[in-house]
Parts: C-alpha cells; structure tokens; sequence
C-alpha cells in the first residue's frame, strides 16, 4: 500500500516560530506559563506539558507575579501587555508576525472610523484568541461576523471597515463582502463609505486548493487534527467534499482497519496546527497494520 504524508499540511510558520520560542525557554528553565492552549492539538499540548509548558487562564494570569509566560501565535489584546507590567510578568511573546501586523491595521482602521461614526467588522469566530486580540485593538467595539446573519447587528448607513481573521474562508470573507456592499446600496448609501481588508494569512488560505488535489489523489484520505481547532475542521471539510472516503482522526488510535481494507493508496495530511511528528507516527501505525 502506498501511503504518503502532504508535504503542504503541518505547522503554519506562526505556530512553528511559537513552539520553537517555547521550547528555548523551558531548556534554560524548568516551568514557564502559556496563556491558552499554545496549539490546538491536544497531542502537542500534553507533549510540551512533559517538558514544563503550563497552560493557564487569563484569570489565573491575573493572579501571577514576578514570572515568565508565553503569549502564544494567537496574539493578546493590549489589556494583556498591562496586566503583565503591572504584575512584573516578563512576557515571551510569540504572537504571529502576521497577526500583529493585522492588529495594527485594525487599531488605525478604528482611529479613523471614531472621527465618521463608523464601524470596525471582524469576519471571524466569537471567542477565538486571535479575534479577542483584535477585537482589543477597538476598545471592544468592534463588530463579530461569522455568517451572514450576524450582519443584522451592522448599521448599513455608517461606514463600514472589513477585516478578517487570519484563519478564515477566503470564500467565506468574499461572501460577506458582497452582501455587506449590497445591503449598502440597498440602504441608499454610498460604496466610499465601505471599505473591505482580505487579512487572510495565504500560508492558511492556500491549503485549500493544495488540499483539493492532494484528496483527489489517494483513494482514503486521514485528515489529522485536534478537535479545538477551526482551522481542521474547515479543511477537513475540503477533503471530503473531494474525496468521501475521508476521515477525521486526532491520532492513530481512531483509525478502523476496515477504512484501510479495499485501498491502494492512502494520503495523510492535517490542519495548521497539527505537528509533522504525529502525521508521521500515523503514517507509521498504517503501514505496520497492513
């Protein structure tokens, strides 16, 4: 049976350079703090749990004084960076270059929306650390979309500002986009007053058509991720809908043999967050049952 690891799927570069950051702390110390799951991968988490990396909240950040702690690629809204100073907490920040560039075009899109009365959109998922990161670049303020009904909160008579979370649907973010710009000219208003910001990283975006091809390509596809993370769950979905013989495991103890039964060929692959060393350990599990 041939059986072959996507060479396109694994770590985006933000969740590599965040590890690799984390790992260099803990070899000059025994313990250091991560606000959140640094990964959403249970496998990868537990893994860096043994060599020290502790998971906090950001309650129980509050209560921390005098140490070390990791922000992840996630990025932190500003409240996070005071809290710290205020409590003599060094800080390791290992926030994505791409989120914090994006975390900067969204606090001057805000400026300027303050001086027209107009509104900062996120197309992103309620809750996610990289949203709550933007979102604190508004003062709170900013509006969260995730499917078209949640523009009912929109006032399509101010100026609108668009952005996206870096982990989105491109075709999700266009979508909005044209009804955003369809529901102002439906208000009589005017398309200067509506500004679209397609802040999707292209590491992430780009797997979707790799992926298309990869999943046509074998004859059963093992998508590898942890359930927390929307970034599997959306590409997950791209596999099936090119191969149905796809299935969703976050490690080699959810495979059924029968899956394998009638296959050729077999094409392992998985989400942003999902570590080359656990689509390789799969890889292996496979070849030694068949």
């Amino acid at each position: 049976m041939e059986v072959t690891i996507d060479k396109n799927s694994g770590y985006c570069f933000g969740v590599e350079y965040a590890i690799k950051m984390a790992e260099d702390e803990m070899e000059r110390s025994d313990q250091l703090y991560c606000l959140g799951d640094i990964v959403h991968n249970d496998m990868e988490v537990k893994r860096l749990n043994e060599k020290g990396l502790r998971i906090i909240s950001r309650e129980e950040l509050s209560k921390l004084k005098d140490c070390k702690v990791l922000i992840r690629a996630h990025g932190e809204p500003p409240a996070t960076y005071r809290m710290a100073m205020e409590n003599n907490i060094t800080l390791i920040d290992a926030s994505c270059p791409v989120v914090l560039k994006l975390q900067n075009r969204v606090k001057t899109a805000y400026d300027k929306m303050l001086d027209i009365n107009g509104q900062v959109v996120i197309y992103g998922k309620k809750g996610h650390a990289e949203v709550e990161g933007l979102v604190g670049q508004t003062n709170a303020e900013a509006l969260i979309v995730t499917e078209e009904k949640d523009l009912a909160q929109v006032d399509f008579n101010r100026p609108v500002t668009l952005f996206s979370q870096t982990t989105k649907s491109t075709k999700g973010f266009y979508a909005l986009k044209d009804s955003i710009a369809s529901q102002i000219v439906a208000s009589e208003g005017g398309q200067e007053n509506f500004q679209a910001n397609d802040s999707i990283c292209r590491q992430v975006s780009n797997r979707e058509p790799q992926l298309t091809r990869f999943a046509q390509e074998y004859d059963v596809i093992l998508f590898v991720s942890g359930k927390k993370s929307s970034n599997g769950k959306a590409l997950y979905q791209v596999c099936k809908a090119n191969n149905v013989t796809s299935f969703f495991i976050e490690s080699e103890s959810d495979i059924d043999p029968a899956w394998l039964a009638q296959a050729k060929s077999v094409g392992i692959c998985g989400a942003t967050s999902t570590p080359m060393w656990l689509m390789e350990r799969v890889s292996d599990y496979i070849k030694n049952i068949v």
